[in-house]
């Protein structure tokens, strides 16, 4: 029986492990550029992560390029659903963790910066599908 945590797995671990904190730190940056880093590099990094962590629970390379696009959609959705104001939603966006997941405001050049985020994520994946142990898979 093959173990859960297989060498791709174990790779897209160790990639959630570097990315995670990295994206949470973007949101608090205050040196050169941090209107950019907080904005769009964390917009970047929240994009790598999510390509990544559907990678850790689908780790077929057949699945690359259908995970990246379903991230960018969910997170054009997302993006398109912070126009839309309601009370509950007001109420998740004020605590940290729906900062995070939902964001606060419509900004049309976030789009750019998921696409390149969803393309970096694509090769990232990219990458671990092509390291030498897990080639075969």
């Amino acid at each position: 029986m093959q173990s859960f945590l297989t060498h791709r797995r174990l790779l897209t671990l160790w990639s959630l492990i570097i990315v995670t904190p990295i994206g949470l730190y973007s949101k608090f940056y205050n040196g050169i550029g941090a209107w950019w880093v907080n904005d769009y590099g964390g917009a970047i990094l929240y994009e790598i992560f999510w390509c990544l962590f559907g990678f850790f629970f689908i780790p077929k390379r057949k699945a690359i390029i259908t995970l990246t696009f379903w991230v960018f959609g969910v997170t054009c959705a997302l993006e398109f659903l912070q126009l839309w104001q309601t009370p509950i939603l007001a109420a998740v966006r004020a605590t940290f963790l729906g900062k995070m997941l939902l964001g606060t405001t419509f900004v049309w050049w976030d789009f750019p910066h998921y696409v390149i985020g969803c393309f970096l994520g694509w090769l990232w994946l990219k990458l671990i599908c092509n390291s030498r142990k897990t080639k075969q898979i």
